[in-house]
């Protein structure tokens, strides 16, 4: 197998004019200390207003921290997320702009995510009646994760607002407990949430991916995504990569040593790329474990033994044991969180 490549938090290659600079920006119309915004990050915001300048996600990182500080309001992540999308991020905003439905806007994300959304990964599942676009971490930052969390799902809840002309009738579903501001969650994406789910996801009937937007443009979408397909060819981060890898392997199970190999470096070299964000290689394999777990059980229906046997497991009760450990709960206690009966 060919070594893997990916990138690292500190490799700057997020354009400071893109989601920096609406960051900064958003700071400062908030009447924030503009010291305190670029706080601890190794530029000054001259790099903001420069086409050539790039800006790390570790930076970028910080660059949010700081503003959420600084403005101190419980909805700064939703105000800011309805900023994100489909923004000014060249090809691959475009083609979101002329998408011609949901399904094509949701594939435009996917597909560009390094461009359109560099912190978050979003993934979908389209099976059966239900589409599930879930998000997880690219470059850690598990402080900042609800209100990363909050942000992206307020840029697409946003977005397609704007381009369907309509409210889409999203469920959302959040890997922590209910906030002291849950009416702020209320607000700005709806009614329809539930926490303690063991994953963050917004949730749809499938119908609506295939529903026509009048905004749509096919050929300027098509256009665009042709200038865009670049920059979707980018490598991806290190925690993308390995959760896409394990997906991949999870029946094996695979294992650092295995992993480490298959990225063309050492076990040493992973686990300190890891460290780097936060993370380490056994959290890792059991998210994607507990995740392929609830997407076998609430998608497919599959039964704790027909699950255990898909991860490998000796028997159902190891598995249970596994998932206990993993989530918190029984494999019965979380059946139905995503999709309720």
């Amino acid at each position: 197998m060919e070594p893997r490549t990916y990138r690292l938090a500190g490799e700057r290659f997020i354009a400071g004019l893109h989601q920096p600079a609406l960051v900064y920006e958003f700071g400062l119309r908030s009447e924030a200390d503009p010291g305190h915004l670029l706080r601890d990050c190794e530029f000054d915001p001259a790099a903001l207003r420069d086409a050539e300048s790039r800006v790390s996600p570790a930076e970028l990182l910080k660059m949010i921290g700081n503003t959420a500080r600084a403005v101190a309001q419980p909805d700064t992540s939703f105000l800011l997320g309805q900023q994100w999308l489909p923004g000014h991020y060249g090809p691959a905003s475009h083609a979101l702009v002329h998408a011609g439905s949901l399904g094509d806007a949701l594939a435009i994300l996917c597909r560009h995510h390094a461009t359109l959304t560099p912190l978050l990964r979003p993934r979908l599942l389209n099976e059966g009646d239900h589409a599930v676009l879930y998000w997880t971490d690219s470059f850690g930052s598990p402080a900042l994760r609800p209100l990363l969390v909050e942000l992206h799902m307020s840029a697409v809840t946003a977005m397609c607002r704007w381009l369907a002309g309509e409210r889409l009738p999203w469920r959302f579903c959040f890997n922590r407990a209910r906030p002291r501001h849950a009416e702020q969650h209320a607000v700005h994406l709806g009614s329809a949430l539930r926490f303690d789910c063991q994953l963050d996801a917004q949730i749809i009937d499938a119908d609506w991916l295939r529903r026509p937007w009048p905004r749509a443009q096919i050929g300027a979408m098509q256009a665009s995504l042709h200038g865009a397909e670049a920059d979707a060819e980018a490598r991806d981060s290190l925690p993308s990569c390995l959760y896409d890898h394990l997906l991949a392997n999870i029946r094996t199970p695979p294992t650092l040593e295995s992993t480490a190999t298959d990225f063309g470096i050492s076990p040493a070299t992973l686990k300190r790329h890891l460290m780097q964000h936060g993370t380490h290689f056994q959290a890792e394999l059991d998210l994607v474990r507990a995740h392929v777990s609830i997407y076998l059980m609430q998608i497919r229906g599959l039964d704790n033994e027909a699950v255990a046997d898909h991860l490998g497991f000796h028997d159902a009760r190891n598995f249970r044991r596994s998932f206990i450990r993993w989530t918190g709960l029984t494999p019965r206690g979380m059946r139905n969180t995503l999709l309720p009966a």
